[in-house]
């Protein structure tokens, strides 16, 4: 494709220059082999910099949403030529693309399933055949399941969103605490084996940020870490949950000026325990905590830029982030939804509207009149599994854990967010029983308050005032403390020794808040 712009000057008002990034001849591509010619999002991204003379992500939320739909609608015409994907948006009634984020939001979700069934096995749903070579395969290992579920990128692509995302990291988060004039190091603990994807592709982000040295040091032991925080310089470290938890444990014995050294701890999966945290700041003084929100599908979904607030930022161009409600549109800001995510830069391997299994609260778009990012915003609320089911009702296990936790703590039992390591609900759905599993250092101590203090009697007073607290979005309002009494569940709280087996893990370590058993 010939891009006959090079001579003419951008247009100043906002439809025309969307329409000038992606001109007419790129927007409806007509065969599968002139869409691996279609230059990439990330150069529209970049000669939107060009033009408006700002970084992409500091670019005003109106040109952003202009380009992102342009791009979208080409993304819509470039599906229409995968027939499963043509036959899906008809039989939805999309015949085409949208005009407007109304209209987007009419455009069916796709969940795991779609996923498996259009990109894995054959993979029937590539707009390019994976045969012509220049893709990456990645499985995540799941954070519920455990079952793993492939995904496809362009490599091209692929390298393009490891620049946008590792920018964004660099400039807005760890910049201000990876400074002076040493070496910086950014490390992750992620593995990057049996194909699971974070040890791949958030590596890719990690080691395309600018001016660090990366370290994909995998698992890591006592002598390990110590010996790589004891070079000169600043370190940031990347891991799941459960591996940056285990950072306290692992550098008790290093030097102070190791410790000293150590400046951001980002963690994956979801949720780091207010134990956890605890730890890690009392042996790590210099140490700030942060949220990295990543999937397989998405390298980087969001990230928490300030310690002080749980609210995440989007990567602005890297992926469409949607809150929506069980009908799949956007839910108001301040509202619970489910997390969707269409990746933008997916010209051969495009999946729109994909469930990712989270849930979150949608916030206030950033934005200001100085220098900064303008981006969108949301707040993890759990994974869309962490529910308790008790009988027709829904709760949110992430609220019921907040709420037993405040109940018990009342009560002058235990404070939860101090002693527990893990945490996990077990709902033993035919016994009517949820045991509340909490993993800690002192088992017999809390056991005997919950006894002395409570018995079951009390227990059972603690389920029935908490879990009207902490019904999902959809449900609220529907239960109280006699309706709860009524479905005859009563509640168990369980201490274990930490790592105990008797808490579930998947085959990547990563603790589900919850299990059900039938």
């Amino acid at each position: 494709m010939t891009d006959t712009r090079v001579a003419q000057a951008p247009p100043t008002d906002l439809r025309g220059l969307v329409d000038w990034l992606i001109p007419d001849w790129e927007l409806t591509p007509p065969t599968p082999e002139a869409v691996t010619l279609l230059p990439s999002f990330a150069s529209k991204m970049r000669e939107c910099e060009r033009v408006c003379q700002q970084p992409y992500s500091e670019i005003s939320h109106e040109i952003q949403d202009a380009l992102v739909l342009r791009r979208l609608q080409q993304m819509i015409h470039t599906v229409r030529l995968n027939p499963l994907w043509r036959e899906r948006l008809e039989n939805a009634g999309i015949i085409r693309p949208p005009d407007s984020y109304e209209a987007w939001q009419r455009i069916p979700l796709s969940d795991k399933e779609t996923q498996r069934d259009l990109y894995m096995g054959s993979r029937t749903g590539m707009v390019v055949p994976h045969d012509r070579g220049g893709f990456e395969v990645v499985a995540s290992g799941g954070t519920s399941s455990g079952s793993p579920l492939e995904t496809v990128y362009s490599l091209r692509e692929l390298s393009d969103t490891y620049a946008v995302a590792g920018h964004f990291l660099g400039t807005y988060l760890l910049s201000g605490h990876l400074a002076g004039a040493d070496p910086k190091w950014l490390l992750t603990t992620l593995a990057d084996y049996q194909m699971w994807s974070s040890g791949t592709m958030v590596g890719g982000v990690l080691q395309s940020v600018p001016g660090v040295n990366y370290i994909g040091a995998g698992p890591v032991t006592a002598p390990v870490l110590e010996h790589v925080f004891s070079y000169r310089g600043p370190k940031a470290l990347m891991g799941i949950s459960a591996g940056i938890a285990i950072l306290a444990e692992l550098g008790a014995g290093m030097s102070q000026k190791a410790k000293d050294s150590f400046r951001v701890a980002l963690y994956g999966s979801g949720v780091l325990p207010q134990r956890n945290r605890d730890e890690l700041k009392a042996l790590y003084p210099n140490l700030v905590i942060l949220s990295y929100f990543a999937a397989t599908q998405a390298e980087t979904i969001g990230l928490q830029l300030d310690e002080s607030s749980p609210v995440l930022t989007a990567v602005p161009g890297l992926h469409l982030i949607e809150i929506v409600d069980e009908n799949g549109r956007w839910v108001p800001e301040g509202e619970e939804g489910e997390l969707v995510v269409t990746r933008l830069h997916a010209h051969e391997a495009p999946l729109l509207r994909l469930k990712l299994g989270d849930r979150m609260i949608r916030r206030p778009r950033l934005d200001g009149p100085g220098p900064g990012p303008r981006a969108q915003r949301f707040e993890f609320a759990g994974r869309t599994g962490d529910i308790l089911h008790l009988n027709d009702s829904q709760y949110s296990a992430v609220r019921a854990y907040d709420a037993l936790r405040d109940e018990l703590r009342t009560a002058g039992v235990v404070d939860l967010d101090q002693a527990a390591h893990e945490i996990q609900f077990v709902n033993r759905r035919e016994e009517r029983v949820i045991t509340l599993y909490a993993a800690v250092d002192d088992v017999l101590t809390p056991a005997y308050r919950v006894d002395s203090l409570l018995g079951p009697a009390g227990l059972q007073r603690v389920l029935v005032n908490a879990l009207p607290r902490s019904l999902s979005l959809f449900n609220d309002g529907e239960a109280n403390p006699t309706s709860v009494a009524k479905t005859g569940y009563r509640l168990e709280v369980r201490f274990v020794p930490r790592h105990s087996p008797e808490i579930e893990r998947t085959s990547v370590g990563k603790v589900p808040l919850v299990r059900d058993q039938a």
